[in-house]
């Protein structure tokens, strides 16, 4: 399996991937282009790819063209994602054993992750690409779009909408029935009491519109 990205995020989507999924060694790679202080090996075990030719080579020596997006950014979760999708790449969605899921009418979209102490309720839809981190809450009736990230310890209450590329900081909250739009970033520790409309950033208790994206 491939871990797109190599440093933050990446080092803590190892954990599920190495140690819930136990998977050896020698089938975890990462991959960073852009990076130029990284060793050729991560925590001196796992193999760094620095190239999308490297890739390909692997995919084609391990028979395994499996990825998952090691980096928060929502817009760059996207770029990554469309670009091994070009590759012939397979997105996977990763679930640490320690989040809690329910049972009933939960849809999770591909490549999404999931990460330790994370709850979500019955009859929620979670799109493509999204990161649910740790801790982070999701009740029941709720809809979310395409990668979306959503920080530790945010919680989004009942018949919620949150849409495309929106970041909710960490420690923020949701109140039931409000629909945030496209591309809205809400701010650490925010009350949500009212719809945000697309490409906004919303901060404070209650929250508030401080400027548009």
């Amino acid at each position: 399996m491939i871990i797109v990205g190599a440093k933050g995020f990446a080092k803590e989507l190892l954990q599920i991937v190495s140690v819930d999924m136990e998977m050896p060694d020698d089938a975890i790679v990462f991959f960073d282009n852009m990076s130029t202080d990284l060793p050729d090996k991560i925590f001196n075990r796992f193999k760094l790819l620095k190239s999308l030719e490297a890739v390909k080579d692997f995919m084609v020596s391990s028979g395994d063209a499996s990825f998952v997006l090691g980096l928060g950014n929502p817009r760059l979760r996207e770029k990554l994602h469309d670009e091994f999708i070009l590759l012939g790449a397979v997105p996977k969605t990763v679930i640490s054993k320690n989040a809690e899921i329910g049972s009933f009418d939960v849809k999770l979209g591909e490549g999404t992750s999931v990460m330790t102490g994370a709850r979500i309720s019955n009859a929620v839809t979670i799109g493509k690409g999204c990161l649910i981190y740790y801790n982070a809450i999701i009740t029941h009736d709720c809809q979310m779009g395409n990668f979306v990230e959503m920080s530790p310890g945010a919680t989004i209450l009942g018949r919620c909408t949150i849409g495309n590329y929106t970041m909710v900081g960490a420690g923020a909250i949701i109140l039931p029935d409000v629909t945030i739009g496209n591309n809205v970033t809400i701010g650490a520790g925010a009350v949500i009491l009212n719809d945000v409309p697309d490409n906004y950033t919303v901060v404070g208790v209650p929250g508030r519109i401080i400027s548009k994206q």
